[in-house]
């Protein structure tokens, strides 16, 4: 029932039906910060705006997304998370509405902040997830319902291109805010409520994340890596509905239906926590990062290639580092969830913090690389930032858990 309240532990079973209601929740909320992307070149001429002003969407969204977890998705482990994804989701469904009726860029930039930050309620769905899985099963269930949030994520492309080319962007904004309030509802009749024993004050809880920061060498390691993984998996995104635009003339629904592409890829979460349940899951996320690395290394044979065979290379990437970048993702939080599980929600929201910093610089460099240098200076960046994560993993973490 909905309104049990179950205090948070190790020994909860959690049903099928469970996981696919998490899973569409993180899904829909998460995927509300990245229906800008395809549609920034519509976007740039409506509002009569330059590339680069227009470019600071998606950057200022995947910033409030990274503020909205470290200061907002560490409160799951104080209060109930079910009270927290209602009022997240009704903040988020109004922050889309003001989105779709905005008169200037300037005002869609404000809003664009607000919905990354209200959207972190997906990162309050993955830890109860967490909480919920037998202790077991928590890489499987973890993967599982990152799937939806990972879908959520590379569909929305498809879905917003295809929308903002044939109904407008301002049909696509207002469209989001119907399904987060859907989906809101539905997470507040189906989760049981999940009452955390800690009783600590905000101000105390954000300290503690400091301290587990200095605790943990696995979770700086697995942040910087990740994170790093994100600047090539943002860069990528950002850049490509105007690469394609400028490059083969193609509209922002050819560049959402990349995230088909990249969907196909992201069906590795579930695969990787089953793998991370097993093995090490840092040797997981290192195989992930190369993966990733070979994938955009590829890239620069596009100019070996007939133009279809360039948009087949390009797909073919996509599907290839959107594997290794989510098979990563998974490996690193059954990693950071296996610490302190009275501290999940602190651990994932230091963790999403380094991802989110990785996917607001990776926004941010990819447009400025590809008015500096074009595609093939994105192409470099994207290589390099995947190489240096494999680096990073390689290198032994000091397992010393002292306080």
């Amino acid at each position: 029932m909905s309104t049990a309240s179950r205090p948070l532990s190790d020994e909860h079973t959690i049903s099928p039906a469970t996981v696919l209601t998490l899973a569409a929740g993180a899904g829909f909320s998460v995927a509300s910060i990245y229906y800008n992307q395809p549609m920034l070149e519509i976007i740039t001429r409506h509002l009569q705006t330059s590339v680069s002003t227009s470019g600071l969407i998606p950057t200022l969204t995947q910033a409030g997304y990274a503020l909205g977890i470290l200061f907002l998705a560490p409160l799951g482990d104080r209060y109930d998370r079910r009270t927290l994804i209602l009022i997240k989701g009704i903040l988020l469904t109004l922050a889309l509405f003001m989105s779709a009726v905005v008169s200037s860029v300037y005002q869609l930039l404000v809003a664009s902040l607000v919905v990354g930050i209200a959207a972190t309620l997906a990162q309050d769905i993955v830890p109860t997830a967490a909480h919920l899985a037998p202790a077991s099963q928590r890489g499987k269930v973890v993967g599982s319902v990152m799937t939806g949030l990972l879908l959520g994520i590379l569909l929305s492309r498809v879905v917003s291109g295809f929308v903002a080319q044939y109904a407008g962007w301002r049909s696509m904004f207002l469209i989001a805010a119907g399904l987060v309030l859907l989906m809101t509802l539905i997470l507040w009749r189906r989760l049981p409520s999940l009452v955390p024993a800690m009783r600590i004050s905000y101000p105390d809880l954000l300290i503690s994340m400091g301290k587990l920061w200095q605790r943990y060498p696995e979770l700086r390691q697995a942040t910087l890596a990740q994170g790093v993984l994100s600047v090539s998996f943002s860069a990528f995104w950002s850049t490509l509905a105007v690469m394609l635009h400028t490059q083969f003339g193609m509209g922002s629904a050819t560049a959402g239906a990349f995230g088909l592409a990249g969907a196909a890829g992201a069906m590795a979460a579930p695969m990787a926590g089953r793998l991370a349940d097993r093995h090490a899951p840092e040797k997981i996320a290192l195989l992930a990062a190369g993966l990733a690395t070979l994938a955009f290394a590829v890239l620069f044979m596009q100019a070996l290639l007939p133009v279809y065979g360039q948009l087949i290379l390009l797909g073919l990437s996509a599907v290839l580092f959107d594997f290794g970048v989510q098979a990563s993702l998974v490996s690193h939080q059954t990693l950071i969830f296996g610490l302190e599980p009275a501290a999940r929600s602190r651990l994932n929201a230091l963790l999403f913090t380094g991802v989110f910093i990785g996917m607001a610089i990776g926004s941010a460099l990819g447009s400025a690389v590809l008015a500096w240098c074009g595609w093939y200076g994105v192409i470099i960046l994207l290589s390099g930032a995947a190489l240096a994560s494999a680096i990073i993993r390689m290198i032994p973490s000091r397992h010393s858990h002292t306080a």
